[in-house]
């Protein structure tokens, strides 16, 4: 098992995007169990934008589906053609604590770097298997159409460009852990999103002595 440190300074501090922002990090505690930071998934901070719509249909209304991915297993889809800035879904499921994150983990032990836990703050995860919707379905891309953003201690799903109908959905999960980016570990994390710009593993870059996000 890989050992990480779980920041409680938040994934809110972390980035969804690789071209934008940095996120600082506190080692607080550590733990022996695989991986279970690197694959929690984690939105960018951002201030209110009143220009947006600030809550979205919980299930994404009729705009969006999901079915299976050319990707990865299940995907979501657009259904309609959807506007840049434009909040498509919540990402929701049961809040628990980063304990009890850990004592659930992994949801399926034959896939443990897979799970649907979204860091929300330094106290608590989102737990997308109880009570998720399709938001938990969304594959990451290291060219996405969506991002996470974070707002009192909700994640909202948001599309960076438009996007037409049939398309499927991505953002960046760009996992960090705090460990040397060696070529097994990032096997360990591999990507199929077909970009351009792929890195090949979900893992986020390290820039600057920090990691950019958490997926």
């Amino acid at each position: 098992m890989t050992r990480v440190f779980i920041s409680t300074i938040g994934f809110p501090r972390a980035c969804t995007r690789a071209h934008g922002h940095a996120h600082t990090r506190a080692h607080l505690h550590e733990t022996t169990l695989p991986n279970i930071l690197a694959v929690t998934k984690s939105p960018r901070q951002t201030q209110p934008r009143p220009t947006l719509a600030t809550k979205a249909p919980a299930g994404g209304s009729r705009r969006i589906q999901t079915r299976r991915s050319g990707v990865h297993g299940k995907g979501v889809y657009a259904v309609v053609d959807l506007a840049e800035g434009e909040t498509l879904i919540e990402y929701v499921g049961e809040i628990i604590t980063w304990e009890e994150a850990l004592r659930r983990h992994p949801h399926d032990p034959s896939d443990p770097n897979h799970t649907f836990y979204f860091h929300i703050d330094e106290d608590h995860v989102i737990d997308a298997k109880v009570g998720g919707n399709s938001a938990r379905w969304i594959n990451h891309s290291c060219a996405p159409n969506c991002e996470a953003d974070v707002e009192d201690g909700r994640v909202f799903i948001r599309a960076r460009r438009n996007i037409q109908a049939g398309e499927e959905l991505f953002y960046d999960y760009g996992l960090v852990i705090d460990e040397p980016y060696t070529a097994k570990l990032k096997a360990e994390y591999p990507c199929w999103c077909g970009a351009k710009n792929c890195r090949g593993t979900l893992l986020a870059p390290k820039r600057a002595g920090r990691a950019s996000k958490l997926g």
